[in-house]
């Protein structure tokens, strides 16, 4: 554990705080050119439509391998780090432990134009852990990462060893139920809106059960920072993209074409809708019913087992990590 607190105290300066105690945000680049990580960031060039783009990831070796590889694969709104203490977890029992930014997101590229796509994101994982000699791998993916998860085990089954969804995006078809489309513009324009205090007032609603604890800051801090001076555009641009991608791409109706392990740790408070702020009350209320879409996500995929964690939302890593561990073990 003192590995763990080392680790995360090396995230982000001491930030001073303004007279209602909000954070000050620091700026620290669309790339986070000004965060340092835990570990030692590799870039693993990724080839597309005859460019060049860069992949960053941690890649962390146990002291005593057990034979696995677990990649851990962020979510919409978090950058790798916040999988930092599962990792040690991980590494602790023997896993090689490989931790991706995706393209578009944190230390990685973030190109104005790129084919943003859930195939596209796994193919870039699948490439980097080929080029890492992983034939196998147990797949952890969280949030929209559960999405990149899902179509990772559906284009390359031979490469899970188990698929483990945390939480996952992507559970209803948020078009078909009424979520108003909106354009790439429109996004973008929400995306220029992005603060601090606009972070934490929709993690707080909709991941934490309207509950807020300090230790949550860091992570809001590290999204918001790229958000800040010159990082804003072209983190609002790609921001912007991958919203809409989450909104078009659903794989919900391909899940009972999966055929690898598949556990899904479910937080029952998770309320978490893309799009919603948008969406008339009456329609709104039907979504983000996760204690339901769990249960039918696991009856769609064959042999499934769900692990539902009772009163915690989003990020249960994050929210309660010891109880997260427990069913992470389970799932293992």
């Amino acid at each position: 554990m003192r590995r763990v607190f080392l680790a995360l105290s090396l995230l982000l300066p001491a930030l001073p705080a303004f007279a209602d105690d909000t954070p000050r945000v620091e700026a620290l680049g669309a790339r986070l050119e000004r965060t340092p990580y835990p570990y030692p960031v590799t870039m693993f060039t990724v080839r597309s439509e005859g460019r060049a783009f860069e992949m960053a990831y941690m890649d962390l070796t146990p002291a005593h391998p057990n034979g696995h590889t677990a990649v851990l694969l962020h979510g919409k709104n978090f950058c790798g780090p916040y999988w930092v203490a599962t990792a040690e977890r991980l590494r602790d029992r023997g896993y090689r432990v490989v931790i991706p930014d995706q393209i578009g997101f944190c230390k990685s590229s973030k190109p104005r134009e790129y084919p943003y796509g859930i195939h596209q994101l796994a193919a870039n994982t699948h490439a980097l852990l080929a080029s890492l000699g992983v034939d196998k791998a147990t797949v952890i993916a969280h949030s929209m990462g559960g999405m990149i998860g899902a179509r990772y085990a559906l284009m390359y089954p031979e490469g899970v060893e188990k698929l483990v969804l945390v939480d996952p995006l992507g559970l209803e078809d948020w078009r078909a139920k009424g979520v108003p489309w909106r354009s790439v513009d429109q996004w973008y324009a929400g995306e220029l809106k992005t603060s601090y205090a606009r972070i934490k007032a929709y993690q707080m609603k909709s991941y934490y059960d309207g509950k807020w604890k300090p230790a949550y800051d860091r992570w809001v801090l590290m999204q918001a920072g790229q958000y800040e001076g010159d990082g804003r555009e072209t983190s609002s641009w790609a921001g912007a993209l991958t919203y809409e991608m989450i909104y078009t791409q659903p794989v919900i109706y391909e899940f009972p074409l999966i055929r690898v392990p598949t556990v899904l740790i479910i937080g029952q408070a998770d309320r978490t809708v893309i799009g919603k702020d948008g969406t008339p009350p009456a329609i709104a209320a039907t979504l983000g019913d996760y204690p339901t879409l769990g249960r039918e996500a696991a009856a769609k995929i064959p042999g499934a087992r769900l692990i539902p964690l009772d009163g915690l939302g989003h990020a249960p890593m994050i929210e309660a990590p010891e109880r997260f561990y427990q069913a992470l073990d389970q799932a293992l």
